[in-house]
């Protein structure tokens, strides 16, 4: 398969927040190619609020599987670094979204790509378009930093710049 760029999207919210996305992102590194990552952003819980503040950040890196292949590794990973299954939209110790993967379109009851979210969540906005201010959405060709200027403020803050060297 050829090389196509991936855009994950990482949240925890249990501590050691930092330590959980630092060994996600490590673990990710080995699978990605050009593997990039934003700065951490503090958030506000969206749609649970009575939860503690999370820790986000976005990955970028080039991926030779497909869709599925990606998502299995992503599962794997969460499970490696410490995830367990509680309610929908809960506290988690890390979290991995795949938002967009290349300009594929994926519509499957366990995988939707683009994430059908992603434009309604600052947190996820930010430091996408700080990864990459020209990406445009493959549905609606709409640059993302247009989108996120269209959001109202939901309560996200720079946290630190990533420790986590490649």
């Amino acid at each position: 398969m050829e090389k196509v760029t991936v855009f994950l999207s990482l949240g925890s919210n249990i501590n050691p927040r930092e330590i959980h996305i630092n060994k996600t992102l490590a673990c990710l590194s080995e699978s990605l190619g050009n593997f990039r990552v934003s700065a951490i952003y503090e958030s506000k819980p969206l749609y649970v609020t009575d939860q503690p503040l999370f820790l986000n950040c976005i990955a970028q890196g080039d991926c030779t599987s497909s869709p599925e292949q990606l998502l299995d590794c992503i599962k794997n990973i969460e499970q490696k670094t410490g995830r367990t299954a509680t309610f929908r939209n809960g506290p988690r110790v890390i979290d991995i979204d795949i938002l967009l993967f290349g300009s594929a379109c994926v519509n499957r009851p366990d995988l939707v790509i683009p994430h059908p979210e992603m434009a309604k969540r600052q947190f996820v906005l930010i430091p996408l378009v700080e990864l990459a201010p020209e990406l445009r959405h493959p549905g609606t060709h709409r640059l993302f930093s247009e989108i996120l200027s269209e959001i109202e403020p939901q309560g996200v803050y720079f946290h630190s710049v990533s420790r986590y060297t490649v």
